[in-house]
């Protein structure tokens, strides 16, 4: 795994606009003194063959561990009980879990440095389960830097063709030709353009595909259903947008009894929250791909991240060693409970922290992405950056 520059591409504004990645500057002008980027190509990561084995390995097993994790929260009132859901959602999820309610993709963020003996195995941060972004940079941005770039190398990444697979396989419980509506707000622009890239995907499916905003969601409380802006019902609805805002919304409240598949399914608010963290550390304590976790700084030792229950982005975070703050970030999510997990060390050699994105479409490893960020704690700003074996 090795840091390599190189000499970004003349035109690649242009290119990957034309691609959908139109955010790609943060919007801060490139070069500028500021410097906002956001997609970088000045560099890449390197991996060996082994090394993109054992991500993939290592995010397949992690994501087995997940499943069984939401069965035994699903089975056990006692571990339910951290998640802190109503009565309704609470029986939402687990009726969702049982009717093997189908899911789309997600991407785990993992701690990984062979050249630390700590992280010589893939360490599991987080599972962003529900609302992953990064997605049209990781499926298709790096793909084509890699053709244009380095084309007699490789690349972790089949997340493309594995989102078409995937689509096919759960319209299957959809009427022929059923409308599909996938829904994000419409004026950011991140989440309108990753939600865009997704109606593509499932129309490359063979789907019935449309961008429905966010805010043009409605109730029929005549004939109690949800409804497009034009009045048509809502069967198979994918959202980018979290599942505990929409359990505080007016409208939330007639999710659990609707009939209506929602994709990202509901069983994923487990896995979305961090307390799934501690339920992991419960059920298979001293895995090789996860570190420990609980609810309070004593349960993980001297070296801790705190993290909000359902923070984002990198949001409210702390970052303690030996008792000392060793960094934090700013958010809206600063007054609810935090999870501990064990701190590992994310820097390099050269001094840039390293988080790697390995994403999951349906149940299988997918591809892989690369952040990283001059300080400890990667956020919603740090860089993302392509990525190649050979």
């Amino acid at each position: 795994m090795e840091r390599v520059r190189f000499t970004p591409r003349a035109d690649w504004i242009a290119r990957i606009e034309s691609q959908g990645l139109t955010y790609h500057s943060l919007g801060l002008p490139p070069g500028s003194e500021a410097d906002g980027l956001w997609w970088d190509e000045s560099a890449a990561y390197a991996f060996t063959a082994g090394e993109v084995d054992r991500l993939e390995t290592a995010t397949n097993t992690l994501h087995q561990l997940c499943l069984q994790a939401v069965a035994a929260v699903v089975a056990t009132p006692r571990l339910m009980d951290r998640f802190g859901l109503s009565p309704a959602y609470r029986a939402y999820v687990i009726d969702s879990w049982r009717r093997e309610d189908p899911a789309l993709y997600g991407r785990f963020d993992l701690a990984f440095n062979p050249d630390r003996e700590e992280l010589a195995e893939p360490k599991m941060l987080e599972y962003n389960a529900d609302t992953p972004t990064t997605l049209i940079e990781s499926a298709v941005v790096q793909w084509f830097w890699l053709r244009d770039v380095l084309p007699d190398a490789d690349q972790f990444n089949s997340i493309h063709e594995r989102l078409i697979a995937r689509w096919r396989e759960i319209s299957r419980r959809q009427p022929p030709g059923a409308l599909i509506h996938l829904s994000s707000y419409a004026d950011y622009e991140e989440e309108l353009r990753t939600v865009e890239y997704l109606v593509d995907t499932a129309r490359q499916a063979g789907l019935n595909a449309a961008h429905l905003p966010i805010t043009q969601v409605g109730w029929d409380k005549d004939k109690t259903r949800f409804v497009d802006e034009a009045g048509r019902p809502l069967a198979l609805w994918f959202k980018l947008y979290p599942w505990e805002w929409l359990a505080a919304e007016r409208f939330g409240a007639h999710l659990p009894t609707a009939n209506l598949t929602v994709v990202e399914p509901p069983w994923k608010m487990l896995l979305s929250h961090k307390a799934i963290l501690t339920v992991l550390w419960d059920l298979f304590p001293g895995h090789p791909n996860l570190l420990p976790a609980g609810f309070t700084a004593e349960a993980v030792g001297p070296d801790w991240i705190a993290k909000p229950m359902q923070a984002r982005e990198g949001a409210n975070i702390r970052l303690v060693r030996d008792g000392r703050e060793m960094a934090h970030t700013s958010g809206g999510y600063g007054q609810g409970p935090v999870v501990y997990q064990r701190a590992v060390d994310l820097a390099r050699d050269d001094g840039r922290h390293v988080v790697l994105g390995a994403w999951v479409v349906g149940d299988e490893a997918a591809g892989l992405c690369v952040r990283e960020d001059p300080g400890p704690i990667i956020t919603g700003a740090s860089r993302f950056l392509p990525h190649y074996f050979r």
